[in-house]
């Protein structure tokens, strides 16, 4: 597409069962509001839509759980979300949520038109139901024990012990979480939408169409997908807190999260060109708009596979013209976990550091996790804040403005007497709006922040160079050339710090008194702080941050830590009783590890050779996350030696050793505490 007529950008809708972190901020929208800000600062059309997810069931068991009902759970969260999003200064041009009245008029038309075009089955299937609560039950409402790692209380599609992704039926001794009855399979309708039919036109569209501008982690995780094969998928479930689906014979039902979720994209417009007077529909279905979807990897197939199927099927819509999906931040080196609170709130973050949004937002920019998972630390916070922000572009900002104060009394000196090696500065000046808006029309966002603040350290070495304070008096004219360069590089960083630092943008305007020119005109300025301006007053554009708040984060989350760790410390129940005989099979012997190396391609993976004193054999084990290769060999170990072979990464592994597992996931081996002999027997 050439230089599109306009732009409607999307960020994720957040689920509305708790408030905003730091995860979602770096994955899906800050980087989101920095493309927009760009957009905007070009000149360009560009409409920027979100809103609360406020469907699905654990919102209704989040509202069971606190006596309150589902409306109730999502206006609280709604509020909590749209105000930090305003106050963190996150741009959008709408916020709704999905259980709006527009929302739920516009899924339902959209499901209509489809179900009438014949773009739905009919499927009848066995499902669980609560034979005592009599009403079918979703996946998260059915328990029971994990058949993977044995953790109790996993839910019907994911155990949040070990992660695996569950079907109801896989669970052992399963039960209902609405009144602990033991649920039936009964058979229920529902309808499909058949994802396979679209998997050539998804191939063509996708794999040939979006290789060389798709990010590559976007790329292979539709690629993967539609290598193992698409299949028919749900858009109704028995629910009663959802869109009701609209036809006869469907009372009781609602339409699947999944599908009403992404709809509220083209319902959050809607609502917008209302309240604007405006026309929404150039912005959803003209082929010279611009769809862009920012989102987190978790969405990637719901955005990149099963949207774009609906608007196809459908028949009125655009497609996405790029879903630069960002993978995951981590916390202090470990994964974000909201049921273990390991997180960092933003509601809160407001709180602790007030007036310091646009720290957050640089660190999270300066970590973003564009092509890979990344870690945000307090320290790093820290570091950026003092040695960056306040350091290299409050340092030069500052010196600017005393400096000029001082020297002409805040009026813009003369340009007359500039020399060549001032107006190169100036020319390199030009040249950035150029190479940051590269950068951001490639979704290389940090990329583009290092580049805004290359800028102010130009700035920095400019002065430094020049050294205007020795030149006051011996050369006025040379003086009067370096504090106008200077001051045109600041005006600069006005505009072009905007997309990532607005709150300090706005007061760098405000100190120079300036009205901040647009992209285009930074590129094109012969100057964009005329001599001869008042500038306004000086102010710090950062504060150092001390050692004390960054203790009082750190201490928050290992206070979590150690509240998660005395949760866990509960033994496991026993498990049912085996008989001598039984155990007596097990042949366990203490052995020693003599090589160890990773397995190709597997995490966790390590491939020993353990003289168990009856022979030398290949064991696979998954403790690479707990020890290097190296580490490992020498130590005497656990063996059970009877175990049948399993093949695992391609290796046959003959025999299990065995381990015990702290709270927080690190294994340790079971282990004689003195060296013995191999080959002996554990009793």
């Amino acid at each position: 597409m050439d230089t599109p007529k306009r732009y409607t950008v999307t960020a994720a809708l957040p689920y509305a069962n708790g408030p905003i972190h730091l995860g979602h901020l770096a994955g899906v929208y800050v980087p989101a509001d920095v493309y927009v800000r760009y957009l905007r600062q070009k000149g360009r059309d560009v409409i920027f839509i979100c809103g609360s997810d406020e469907h699905g069931v654990p919102i209704t068991i989040k509202a069971r759980r606190e006596g309150i009902t589902p409306q109730q759970v999502v206006d609280k969260y709604n509020a909590i979300i749209r105000d930090s999003f305003a106050e963190f200064g996150i741009s959008f041009d709408n916020y709704s949520r999905t259980s709006a009245p527009i929302h739920h008029k516009t899924a339902s038309e959209f499901f209509r038109k489809m179900y009438d075009a014949g773009q739905f089955v009919e499927q009848e299937s066995e499902q669980y139901y609560d034979p005592e609560a009599k009403q079918f039950l979703a996946d998260r409402y059915i328990t029971g024990t994990c058949p993977r790692c044995g953790a109790e209380g996993a839910y019907g599609d994911q155990c949040e012990k070990c992660g695996s992704t569950l079907s109801p039926s896989e669970l052992i001794d399963p039960k209902s979480a609405l009144s602990g009855a033991t649920p039936i399979l009964k058979k229920t309708k529902h309808w499909y939408l058949p994802l396979q039919q679209y998997e050539s036109w998804l191939r063509q569209w996708i794999l040939e169409g979006h290789k060389a501008d798709w990010k590559p982690n976007v790329y292979g995780q539709v690629k993967s997908w539609l290598d193992d094969g698409l299949r028919p998928r749900a858009v109704t479930r028995d629910l009663d807190w959802g869109i009701p689906v609209p036809v006869e014979g469907a009372e009781g039902k609602v339409l699947y999260v999944w599908f009403d979720a992404p709809i509220g994209y083209i319902s959050s417009t809607k609502e917008w060109a209302d309240r604007e007077g405006k026309d929404w529909e150039p912005y959803w279905k003209s082929a010279d708009t611009k769809l862009v979807h920012f989102i987190g990897k978790d969405n990637i197939v719901f955005h990149c596979i099963i949207f774009p199927a609906m608007l196809r099927a459908h028949g009125e819509y655009i497609l996405p013209d790029n879903v630069p999906a960002n993978e995951f931040l981590n916390l202090e080196g470990n994964k974000l976990s909201t049921s273990r609170n390991w997180a960092v709130w933003l509601d809160q973050y407001l709180v602790d550091f007030p007036g310091k949004q646009d720290v957050l937002r640089y660190a999270l920019i300066a970590t973003a996790p564009e092509t890979k998972d990344n870690d945000f630390t307090w320290r790093d916070f820290q570091n950026r804040n003092n040695s960056e922000l306040v350091a290299i572009l409050g340092n030069f900002v500052n010196r600017v403005m005393v400096l000029t104060h001082k020297y002409y009394g805040g009026v813009v000196p003369s340009s007359q007497h500039l020399n060549e090696a001032d107006r190169e500065v100036l020319d390199q000046m030009r040249k950035y709006p150029s190479i940051l808006g590269d950068s951001i029309e490639k979704y290389r966002f940090r990329e583009a922040l290092s580049e805004m603040m290359n800028l102010a350290r130009l700035g920095n070495k400019y002065l430094a160079d020049n050294e205007p304070w020795k030149t006051q008096k011996t050369d006025p004219e040379r003086t009067e050339a370096v504090m106008y360069t200077a001051v045109q590089i600041a005006g600069a960083l006005a505009t072009l710090c905007e997309p990532f630092l607005p709150f300090a943008a706005a007061s760098l305007a405000k100190m120079l008194d300036i009205r901040p020119l647009t992209w285009d005109e930074v590129a094109q300025a012969q100057s964009i702080v005329p001599s001869g301006h008042r500038l306004g007053q000086p102010a710090l554009l950062f504060e150092k941050i001390e050692d004390a708040p960054i203790e009082a984060q750190l201490k928050r989350l290992e206070d979590s830590r150690l509240a998660n760790i005395a949760a866990e410390k509960a033994a496991e129940p026993q498990k049912e009783t085996v008989s001598y005989d039984e155990f007596d099979r097990m042949d366990i012997r203490v052995g020693t590890i003599v090589e160890a190396e990773k397995v190709p391609k597997a995490k966790k993976l390590l491939k020993l050779t353990i003289d168990t004193g009856i022979d030398r054999r290949t064991v696979v084990s998954g403790i690479a996350e707990s020890f290097s290769a190296e580490e490992v060999v020498g130590r005497q170990v656990c063996v059970l030696v009877n175990l049948a072979p399993r093949e695992i990464k391609g290796i046959l592994s003959n025999g299990m050793i065995l381990m015990t597992e702290h709270p927080d996931g690190r294994l340790e081996f079971v282990a004689p505490s003195r060296k013995v002999k191999e080959g002996a027997q554990v009793r």
